[in-house]
């Protein structure tokens, strides 16, 4: 314990050589400073693991210095001492990155214990963000993560993307990262010192959208006082990102082909061709070779976008990599958060794992980031998921399996094929087959005890 070095700042003598005897006792090495301004002349000459400082000081108080550490130094741990007035002003501190506070007069045996608990926490911190930096180093491909098969296959496939700077097509369902795919090939490749520039297509109108990516000349229209580049010129020897392709205006489509044919925009307003030297991505969530057959996507730009076509797959798709994607969730939102570590049950886990997610990737970091906020303690469970409906998969799985007896969804009532029905339907089937006993009801469903009972309170199932 005698490597792990405490700063300890009081404008008080008595309380400094208190501290620093008692620390020292405690086999830690200490260091005083009679004032903020100190504090921080000898944090920049030295590191120190533990700053336990006093809030009311003269010159720079311990909030200050709280802030001051956190801007340069954010895996030093502050503890703040205060008095009981000074409380109000302590949660604002650890707000502004204190580990915590400890009122006055203070208790030795409590401040040792913070100053253990302080290095405790920032030792997991370490160790998650390493862990982190080793499974993004191992399963990743620019912020996307994935060990599955199907993962590594696109990896493979953006790798050798980024080593070219044609025009790339990526389709895959909401939430499932596209903009990220779109955002690796950039970073990834030779382009990644110059602009990424995104634009959402269905966000403008057509008229609006020309001017937002050609620019126009000055007087082009009502309002344009002033010439604007546009964002292939923002974006010049870069990437233009182009969201939601499938939303953009016919006219348009049939200009953008333009551009990616001739590499030439023409600002609106202006009767001057400007050369342009930009990488094109695309990308949708609909099925664009449908829109073709419908008339509302021009058959001649899909064909010149899809000759690179990325395959983003759901997140139902590679199951196999939700706790990966899960773990790694937890990590980040309890550090962004400054919540102590969490883990997931292994029911919760199991819950992730089997539940459909219809928002992709993006649903599971929104449940996880709520499930870190709302949990009480350190262990995440299936009821702080918030996952209102069973697991499609599992209640299909075993309810619905060959020699089931009898196959469930032939039972279902006429008209009764939503979720909601569907599930009533099941539960009621299990509990009836296990004589109302709700343990085996919920291993023949796949799911967790506490889960049944909280469905069977939400349809109004009686528990006897």
């Amino acid at each position: 314990m005698a490597d792990e070095k405490v700063l300890v700042v009081d404008d008080e003598i008595g309380m400094l050589t208190l501290l620093r005897n008692y620390l020292t006792r405690e086999e830690y090495e200490v260091h005083t400073a009679p004032s903020g301004e100190t504090a921080l002349q000898f944090l920049e000459e030295q590191d120190f693991d533990v700053v336990l400082t006093d809030l009311r000081m003269g010159g720079m108080d311990g909030l200050a210095l709280v802030r001051a550490i956190h801007a340069t130094r954010p895996e030093t741990q502050v503890v703040l001492m205060t008095a009981f007035g000074g409380i109000d002003i302590a949660v604002e501190a650890i707000k502004a990155g204190a580990y915590h506070f400890v009122a006055k007069p203070v208790k030795l045996p409590e401040v040792s214990a913070l100053v253990r608990k302080a290095l405790t926490e920032r030792d997991l911190r370490r160790e998650n963000r390493d862990l982190r930096q080793a499974v993004e180093a191992r399963y990743s491909f620019g912020q996307l993560l994935g060990k599955s098969a199907v993962m590594q296959r696109l990896f493979g496939l953006l790798e050798r993307l980024t080593a070219t700077s044609n025009t790339v097509l990526i389709q895959g369902e909401s939430g499932t990262g596209k903009e990220l795919v779109a955002r690796a090939l950039h970073y990834q490749s030779a382009r990644r010192r110059h602009p990424f520039v995104p634009v959402n297509c269905a966000a403008l109108p057509e008229g609006l959208l020309e001017s937002e990516l050609f620019g126009h000349a000055k007087g082009a229209f009502t309002g344009a006082q002033i010439a604007r580049r546009g964002l292939f010129l923002e974006a010049s020897r870069g990437t233009l990102f182009l969201d939601e392709i499938s939303d953009m205006p016919l006219g348009m489509q049939a200009k953008l082909l333009r551009v990616l044919e001739q590499h030439q925009i023409r600002p609106v307003g202006s009767d001057r061709e400007v050369t342009v030297d930009v990488r094109v991505l695309a990308a949708t969530n609909q099925d664009l070779a449908g829109a073709v057959q419908q008339g509302t996507f021009r058959e001649d730009l899909y064909y010149r976008l899809s000759v690179m076509l990325v395959e983003v797959p759901p997140l139902r798709a590679h199951r196999e990599d939700i706790p990966l994607l899960a773990e790694t969730f937890v990590q980040r939102h309890t550090v962004d958060n400054k919540l102590e570590p969490r883990r997931f049950t292994r029911e919760a886990l199991r819950c992730l794992e089997q539940y459909d997610w219809p928002g992709n990737v993006r649903q599971l970091s929104h449940v996880i980031e709520r499930a870190v906020t709302l949990s009480n303690g350190e262990w995440i469970d299936v009821e702080d998921l918030g996952l209102e409906e069973l697991p499609q998969p599992t209640l299909r799985a075993t309810l619905l399996a060959p020699g089931g007896n009898p196959p469930a969804l032939a039972l279902l009532p006429e008209g009764c094929f939503n979720l909601d029905a569907m599930t009533q339907h099941l539960m009621r089937m299990a509990l009836e087959k296990t004589q109302g006993h709700k343990g085996q009801a919920a291993a023949l469903l796949g799911v967790h005890p506490r889960t049944l009972t909280r469905m069977m309170h939400r349809f109004g199932i009686p528990e006897d």
